[in-house]
């Protein structure tokens, strides 16, 4: 890791080295406009690098994840319709299920209602495994579908023009590379394509959005560095008036 680059609290050294290779990768690739740490306009998301480059052929803007383990990967990289599927499966065995828990062990009906068919059913009460195993699948599918989709939406988002997963070298399998994205695998101390990304286009008010994202997050580290608060500004702000 550069002398200048130091991880930031809660990041490790493994992440924060890929971070660095990114950003001289990104800067030896043209895009003279980088920032760690940069939040995404029309999503929620942030992104550990994004870099504008403007050259004759165009603006261009590149998100870069960095994953330094396969989980950390396989986390952000559910794929909806699939999961979606799958969900809709688990929903429909579930109903069969109940139906036949009501009727196997009526002694578990609660009566909170006036007519019998809607009448609940205590089905924790049974403790049935088959059941309750349903019922971790879908819950695990339903938060899945809630947090781990970032890769996928930040294309269809049209955060940026390109995306690029940043790993090591012993990380990296072709099947695991999120539809869309360009991957860069560690080797030798820098980084190498094993991917090329798919280009997207995003209009020119994106790119100018995501321009001004960086330069924010660029403004923030370098007040770190120079010791600048808020208050600071708030007191400068004064003495100009």
């Amino acid at each position: 890791m550069g002398p200048n680059l130091n991880a930031s609290q809660g990041e490790t050294a493994s992440h924060a080295r890929l971070k660095r290779l990114a950003l001289l990768w990104a800067q030896a690739q043209g895009y003279s406009a980088c920032a760690f740490e940069v939040s995404l306009p029309r999503s929620r998301y942030r992104a550990d690098m994004a870099a504008y480059r403007a050259d004759p052929n165009g603006k261009l803007t590149a998100i870069f994840e960095c994953k330094q383990a396969l989980a950390d990967l396989r986390r952000d990289n559910c794929r909806a319709t699939a999961a979606r599927e799958r969900l809709d499966a688990i929903h429909r065995r579930r109903q069969i299920l109940e139906r036949n828990l009501r009727v196997h062990y009526p002694q578990f009906r609660v009566a909170d209602s006036l007519f019998a068919e809607f009448e609940s059913h205590d089905f924790d009460a049974i403790k049935h495994r088959g059941y309750t195993r349903l019922l971790r699948e879908l819950s695990a599918l339903q938060n899945r579908l809630l947090d781990c989709t970032k890769f996928e939406r930040l294309r269809r988002y049209r955060c940026a023009n390109l995306f690029f997963l940043v790993l090591p070298n012993d990380l990296f399998r072709e099947s695991e590379i999120p539809v869309g994205w360009g991957a860069l695998v560690e080797s030798n101390g820098a980084l190498k394509v094993a991917r090329k990304p798919l280009r997207q286009e995003t209009g020119p008010g994106n790119q100018l959005r995501l321009l001004e994202r960086i330069a924010a997050a660029g403004t923030r580290v370098l007040n770190q560095q120079l010791g600048i608060t808020f208050e600071d500004v708030i007191v400068a702000r004064v003495r100009s008036d």
